[in-house]
C-alpha cells in the first residue's frame, strides 16, 4: 500500500506503521494528534496493564519503564521526519537513535495513564534531526529529554505506487 506524499497534520495507526518500521511489542506510540511538518508535534501513548513490560517492571507494583517512556518519543519524532520526507517524494529507509541528553524522569506512569509525547525540533543537518522532549500525563510533565536520531531515505519510484 503505497503512503501519501501530502503533509500530515496527524497521524491514525495506519500511517504510523507506514512511517516507521517499530511493531509491537515495541511500537510505543498509538497515534500523533498534532504534526506540524518536521518542527513540533504531539504523539499519544495509552499504558495498559496487558502489556508485556508489566510482568517484570513491577509485578506488584507496576510502572512504565523510564527507557521506552524515552523510545516512544523517538517514535513520535521519528514519524515527523519520516512524513516530512514523504512529502517531498523520499521514502524512509531506516531510522537510529543517536543520542540520548538531559533526560529526567519527573513521576512514575502506570496502566491507566495516557502520555502525551510533545516533541520540538531543535535542529536538522543532513539527515540528523535533533528534538527536545516532554512526556506529560494529565497535564504534568513526567519525563523530559534531548533526542538525535539519524533518518536514512531513498527516491520513491515512479513505479512504486502502481
Amino acid at each position: 500500500m503505497p503512503v501519501e506524499t501530502s503533509e500530515l497534520t496527524s497521524a491514525d495507526i495506519g500511517k504510523i506503521l507506514q512511517c516507521i518500521p517499530h511493531r509491537y511489542p515495541f511500537l510505543l506510540i498509538d497515534r500523533l494528534v498534532s504534526i506540524r511538518g518536521e518542527e513540533s508535534g504531539i504523539g499519544i501513548k495509552n499504558v495498559s496493564m496487558n502489556e508485556p513490560q508489566f510482568q517484570g517492571h513491577f509485578p506488584s507494583n507496576p510502572v512504565f519503564p523510564g527507557a521506552l517512556i524515552i523510545e516512544g518519543m523517538a517514535q513520535t519524532a521519528g514519524v515527523m521526519c519520516a512524513a516530512a520526507k514523504l512529502a517531498v517524494g523520499l521514502t524512509p529507509k531506516i531510522i537510529y537513535m543517536l543520542t540520548v541528553d538531559k533526560a529526567r524522569f519527573r513521576k512514575p506512569v502506570r496502566p491507566g495513564d495516557v502520555i502525551e509525547y510533545h516533541m520540538t525540533k531543535l535542529a536538522y543537518r543532513r539527515n540528523v534531526w535533533r528534538y527536545r522532549g516532554e512526556a506529560r500525563v494529565d497535564g504534568a510533565c513526567v519525563a523530559e529529554a534531548e533526542i538525535a536520531a539519524y533518518l536514512e531515505t531513498e527516491q520513491q519510484r515512479p513505479d512504486a505506487a502502481a
